[in-house]
């Protein structure tokens, strides 16, 4: 799963980089439902948006990450792999523009769609691929249980963890997301300003 993760980001920036940035973020789009890339990262050098990027980036990845887990132990690492460039590709950068486009092209978008922190964009998209994918592999028959032949189940028992290392898993996730959530909140200006409208009259 950790080398799953690390290609996710190894194979989505060449993918995001060749094209899922431009779908992304492109001025010219057809009905609002798909842009067409200008690649301006290649053409435009002291006038792109490099942080911009970089942070469509990682949202991008996060995507792809919230599949391997729901896959987990029945996958070819090949196969992920080439999920892992499709959803980079073409998947959530579609998806994605539709919200966040910074033209205000997207069809959510002229909806006056909200999405706070990419619950939406980030969470919904990884979520459904995950679905998806847990539904075509099924379950880990024999891993957890075992039909005898009696009929009756054995149950396997699930070996131990670290706590140590889940604590501190938690703390660095933990750590992590609130740069993570905060920074995709004020993505738009107009999130904070909705965020605070609704609080004070709350």
């Amino acid at each position: 799963i950790i080398m799953k993760n690390l290609m996710d980001f190894c194979i989505g920036t060449f993918m995001f980089v060749f094209l899922g940035y431009g779908l992304m973020m492109s001025e010219d789009y057809i009905m609002g439902l798909i842009g067409v890339p200008n690649l301006d990262i290649f053409s435009n050098f002291d006038n792109f948006n490099y942080s911009q990027f970089v942070f469509q980036l990682v949202f991008c990845a996060t995507a792809a990450t919230i599949v391997s887990g729901a896959m987990a132990e029945r996958t070819k690492f090949s196969a992920y792999c080439i999920y892992s460039a499709l959803i980079s590709l073409v998947v959530y950068p579609i998806s994605a523009g539709w919200v966040w486009n910074l033209a205000g092209k997207g069809w959510l978008q002229q909806l006056h769609f909200v999405d706070f922190a990419g619950s939406a964009v980030i969470h919904s998209v990884g979520g459904v691929a995950a679905l998806i994918g847990a539904i075509i592999v099924g379950p880990r028959i024999g891993k957890y249980t075992v039909r005898r032949k009696t009929g009756k189940v054995k149950v396997n028992a699930i070996p131990g963890h670290s706590l140590t290392l889940g604590a501190l898993g938690v703390f660095i996730l933990w750590f992590g997301w609130y740069g993570f959530n905060g920074a995709a909140a004020t993505n738009n200006d107009s999130l904070a300003v909705i965020f605070l409208n609704t609080t004070i009259e709350s």
